[in-house]
């Protein structure tokens, strides 16, 4: 319900505002300092607008079959960092926040990914595909969010294998505890995200594209994939 705002007139008699006017700090030396205070003391106290809660959680997604026998602890948020030199593919960079339905962030949240190389191949001792290794590609990379609850990772872009569209996979926790896994799917791979069984598996087409990386203007080869939580779990 919207709140109306009583404005006094000033007892010189010109008033604070011309009919049909909204009122102003300035331009009206009639009206006093006081008034104005009161005015925007009024305005202050207007309900405010909720525009940064109420977030809609990311849907969850299955783990798949090459999340890491054995994560390593010293992986770092590079997975395109090689002994030898950087990895096969198109670079890509993932940013973004974790954030509760409140839309509060959560600092200290361990953000994990992993996905296939430039030819489709994860660097998993389950993954049977006849495509090549890239000795320089890590796979897998971890980092943790900061106060702000934000994430970073320097990556490759990933590509289609037999019965999937190109995806990374992630899987968050904080203390042990874990809070969600999912996948972000390429904006640029829209055909083929919609034969794909998994992302067609969140039936609600506005929950698909929470899944889908956001391009970042101005930033080439970069994606902001915002990951809402269902409960600010400590």
């Amino acid at each position: 319900m919207n709140r109306r705002i009583a404005i006094a007139r000033p007892q010189s008699g010109v008033p604070c505002t011309q009919s049909g006017v909204a009122p102003t700090f300035a331009s009206e030396p009639a009206c006093n300092a006081r008034r104005r205070l009161l005015l925007l003391a009024s305005l202050l106290a207007l309900p405010v607008a909720r525009a940064a809660i109420d977030l809609v959680a990311t849907p969850a997604q299955m783990l798949g079959p090459f999340y890491p026998l054995q994560p390593d602890s010293r992986a770092g948020n590079d997975l395109a960092r090689g002994e030898r030199g950087r990895a096969q593919g198109a670079p890509l960079t993932i940013v973004g926040a974790v954030r509760d339905t409140a839309g509060r962030a959560l600092p200290g949240v361990l953000v994990e990914i992993w996905q296939t190389n430039a030819h489709g191949r994860y660097h998993h001792p389950h993954d049977d595909s006849p495509q090549p290794l890239d000795p320089n590609f890590q796979g897998y990379g971890r980092a943790t969010t900061d106060a702000e609850g934000a994430y970073r990772f320097a990556t490759i872009a990933p590509v289609a294998y037999p019965g999937r569209t190109p995806h990374v996979h992630f899987r968050l926790s904080r203390g042990g505890r874990e809070l969600l896994v999912t996948q972000m799917y390429l904006p640029e791979a829209a055909a083929a995200n919609e034969r794909d069984g998994l992302y067609r598996s969140v039936g609600d087409a506005a929950a698909r594209r929470r899944l889908l990386g956001v391009a970042v203007p101005g930033a080439s080869g970069t994606l902001r994939f915002d990951i809402v939580l269902a409960a600010a779990r400590d």
